[in-house]
């Protein structure tokens, strides 16, 4: 089984790459979102990415979307709702340059579920990213999969991250309040 592509242009130019989180990451977490009129960016993310952007940083998300396989809404609403946060963020001058997902249940034992490579493979077979790319999430297996990639990861306390904290599962991953904040010491190179 493999992973859905919403986009991803072929890049074989290596490049810094911020790999994000969609859910709690980018827009506001609601459970199964299955709806475009409930999407709502996270504040400063939007603005964030548009720095990174600006900064020559390619943009790549990567999102578990388990409510297809689990029936809770189809391939073609995840389409729809993904169509608003593009729109979204285009309204604020940023366009994703790739997002890959992965549409089956946890119980598919697929091989792209996040903390899997699946995702990150995928882009691979497309992109080349260079040493300092990241990964930006708010789950454990956010994290996992990134370094399992050899991606610096890094935890957002938005959506699921105050609690992954909380319960101290974050194992050495830096955490920043949100995504702007992140992207901040990103692109300064500097310590939290």
């Amino acid at each position: 089984m493999n992973p859905g592509i919403w986009r991803l242009a072929a890049d074989p130019c290596p490049r810094p790459t911020l790999f994000l989180d969609r859910d709690g990451v980018i827009i506001e977490d609601a459970h199964y979102l299955s709806s475009p009129a409930d999407v709502r960016l996270i504040q400063g993310s939007a603005e964030a990415l548009a720095v990174a952007a600006a900064a020559d940083w390619r943009l790549v998300c990567l999102t578990n979307q388990s409510g297809i396989g689990r029936g809770y809404y189809t391939e073609a609403q995840f389409h729809a709702v993904q169509t608003r946060v593009d729109e979204l963020l285009a309204a604020r001058g940023v366009v994703l340059d790739g997002v890959l997902y992965c549409p089956h249940d946890p119980d598919a034992a697929c091989g792209c579920r996040k903390p899997a490579l699946g995702m990150i493979e995928a882009a691979a077979s497309k992109i080349i990213w260079s040493s300092g790319s990241v990964m930006i999430g708010d789950k454990v297996a956010d994290l996992d999969l990134g370094r399992g990639a050899g991606l610096t990861p890094m935890l957002v306390r938005t959506g699921k991250g105050a609690d992954v904290e909380q319960a101290g599962l974050q194992r050495g991953a830096v955490v920043y309040d949100d995504l702007a904040a992140a992207i901040v010491h990103v692109l300064g190179g500097g310590r939290p």
